[in-house]
């Protein structure tokens, strides 16, 4: 996937490398950064006999109003669906701190909707589904559970992150530096970063 961003460098959406290559062909990409991560092959110049070709970075900057974007953008709630909250919380059951595959999961109301509570990313954490059935109907005070972490909205660029399916190592750098100074993601990705450079360093040999 490539990250679109607009003029200013705000992460926007992610892409496939066909509507990026989109973008370069009618020029609207004003600049990219990042890595090449495809080259996509086009037709032949019937002058030249020479083949196109696009070279599509991991990131790369669009021309456009995006002015109502950055209107809406510090209002912006995201969209609560199971994948990305389940990707918030690291597939881990903020009740008994264990990892689970996102099958496993289930999406559970801190307040639980039938005592008032809305089916909000304030009131939602991932748990378990072992976890989700014994609080059941009850608050975790009530159930003697003790929630592990603090639930969060993300905001516009740390959605884009959760949305991302294979986040390059650059794409982890370029998103963390737009996240607030408070987002529980930074040590997440932090550790990320600092393990996928470990993996890239040379390895001595005699």
């Amino acid at each position: 996937e490539v990250l679109r961003t607009d003029l200013a460098g705000m992460p926007l959406e992610w892409i496939d490398y066909r509507s990026a290559a989109t973008l370069y062909h009618s020029e609207q990409v004003a600049y990219a950064c990042g890595s090449p991560i495809y080259r996509v092959h086009g037709g032949y110049n019937a002058r030249t006999g020479l083949r196109s070709i696009i070279e599509v970075n991991s990131i790369i900057a669009t021309r456009g109003d995006t002015h109502n974007v950055e209107r809406t953008r510090a209002h912006y709630t995201p969209p609560l669906n199971n994948t990305t909250l389940f990707k918030r919380d690291a597939n881990i059951c903020l009740y008994c701190g264990l990892r689970f595959s996102k099958s496993e999961l289930t999406r559970d109301h801190i307040t639980p909707i039938s005592r008032g509570g809305h089916d909000v990313w304030m009131n939602v954490v991932a748990a378990c589904r072992r976890c989700n059935n014994h609080k059941g109907g009850r608050t975790p005070e009530e159930a003697r559970m003790q929630l592990l972490a603090v639930p969060f909205t993300p905001t516009y660029a740390e959605y884009i992150y959760l949305k991302g399916r294979r986040v390059l190592f650059d794409q982890m750098q370029y998103l963390l530096a737009h996240f607030p100074r408070t987002s529980p993601l930074h040590e997440r990705l932090r550790g990320d970063i600092e393990r996928r450079a470990r993996s890239l360093e040379p390895t001595d040999t005699d």
